[in-house]
């Protein structure tokens, strides 16, 4: 068995390490799969296949890069709420005037997802 760079296998561990990451924030967000999947750019059967660690975020894809854009909403949006899942799941399901709706609906296209962020580091900036 040949020997695996050490190159390709630090790329393999980013890829398992934000797949992991991905459906962690979802799950404590109470993000469905069906709006994971819109929110990356992916099949609702992929979303399904990184559950069973079947299919890993490849760097260098479209849906790694909004999965390390999701992942970073969800940390400034941890951070905002100290940690309260409540909160935060309130948060992202309730109407808010900035976004002139729902942020978890905004999420699901690029530009909302990078507004949402944008809005959660303004705010974070404050504190």
């Amino acid at each position: 068995m040949p020997m695996i760079q050490p190159q390709i296998a630090a790329s393999a561990a980013e890829n398992a390490v934000l797949t992991k990451a991905t459906l962690r924030a979802a799950e404590l967000l109470d993000v469905t799969a069906r709006i994971l999947a819109s929110i990356i750019g992916v099949s609702e059967a992929t979303v399904s296949r990184m559950r069973k660690q079947e299919f890993l975020l490849e760097r260098g894809t479209k849906p790694f890069e909004l999965a390390v854009l999701f992942v970073r909403l969800f940390r400034s949006l941890d951070a905002i709420v100290g940690g309260d899942e409540t909160i935060a799941r309130a948060w992202l399901k309730n109407a808010n005037t900035a976004f002139d709706g729902a942020p978890a609906e905004k999420i699901q296209t690029i530009s909302g997802l990078v507004d949402v962020i944008a809005y959660l580091d303004s705010r974070r900036a404050l504190v």
